[in-house]
């Protein structure tokens, strides 16, 4: 009976003690706190809507989906010229262990994603495609060919390593319109890939474009508490007005099941696109492990929001 007390007591302290409580469940209520030890970047902006404190009615938690992107098992193929591993097998996985879409991001230098790839998983899958594209003609021709559910266009140069930042949509709005239209009248999907910016949200909304995905490279390379903070503010007011204008709201890049939450507690966001980490975590828990725990920490951080 003693040793019971004691355990009683020991697990209503450590359920009270930030300290042993993981990173990735942290409620992101309070503001103007450091940092609890052990968590390297908890993230105390509060993004919840305030209305149901003052009402007693809290409003309905939206469901949100995660999007693997497996660019990065085709890298691995690519570095020998091998024909493993293979990505459609790899989507295949994901979708087995309920990942809700996968990406593939067919580059023009075909760095990793190559053209048999795409066409195999389109003819197989069994959730979507989010087929992530330049705006060039060559790229707009195949996914007009292919019929994916998505397309996200992105910017992309030769020399970067990866994708370094948003689409300059207002600058690009007239060349971006017409592609954006043609897919419409396909019945495929159009988000495009921006900073998370008031004005390339408008432009994006120009466009005809009806899905917007916002670059969170910024937040996850962000070094400080108080610029993580910042960056999480920028995304949160950038979802909160695009899901007023009518846009669906994704998001991704450089996420990670140690950086997620924050992001997936956003609640206007519908679907985050993850694809290193994954590949990473896979590489020591396999694949599905690596989807289901993502996909579970996604789904506690929006349940505690």
């Amino acid at each position: 009976m003693p040793e019971q007390q004691a355990a009683g007591r020991h697990a209503r302290a450590t359920s009270n003690n930030p300290k042993h409580t993981p990173h990735h469940v942290i409620k992101f209520h309070i503001k103007n706190t450091k940092p609890s030890a052990g968590n390297t970047h908890p993230l105390l902006y509060d993004i919840q809507q305030t209305n149901h404190k003052k009402t007693g009615i809290k409003p309905k938690v939206k469901p949100i989906l995660l999007g693997v992107n497996v660019d990065h098992v085709a890298t691995i193929r690519q570095a020998r010229g091998s024909n493993y591993p293979d990505p459609v097998h790899a989507a295949l996985q994901a979708e087995m262990a309920g990942a809700d879409g996968i990406t593939m991001h067919l580059r023009e230098d075909r760095r990793h994603i190559q053209d048999s790839d795409v066409e195999r998983y389109a003819a197989c899958a069994q959730t979507k495609l989010n087929f992530e594209m330049a705006a060039t003609d060559e790229m707009i021709g195949l996914a007009l060919r292919i019929k994916p559910v998505d397309v996200c266009i992105v910017p992309e140069k030769r020399e970067e390593l990866t994708t370094e930042g948003g689409l300059n949509v207002v600058n690009a709005e007239n060349s971006l319109t017409p592609a954006c239209k043609e897919f419409e009248k396909r019945n495929i999907r159009v988000s495009l890939f921006i900073d998370p910016d008031i004005t390339q949200i408008d432009a994006t909304k120009r466009t005809g474009a009806t899905v917007i995905e916002l670059h969170t490279g910024s937040y996850a390379e962000a070094q400080t508490f108080e610029a993580k903070q910042q960056e999480l503010y920028k995304l949160t007011e950038a979802a909160a007005y695009a899901d007023k204008q009518g846009l669906i709201v994704n998001a991704g890049h450089g996420l990670t099941r140690h950086n997620v939450a924050a992001i997936a507690a956003i609640p206007q966001i519908h679907e985050l696109n993850i694809g290193h980490s994954l590949m990473a975590d896979a590489l020591f828990e396999g694949l599905p492990a690596a989807v289901r725990t993502m996909k579970s920490i996604m789904q506690q951080a929006r349940a505690n929001s």
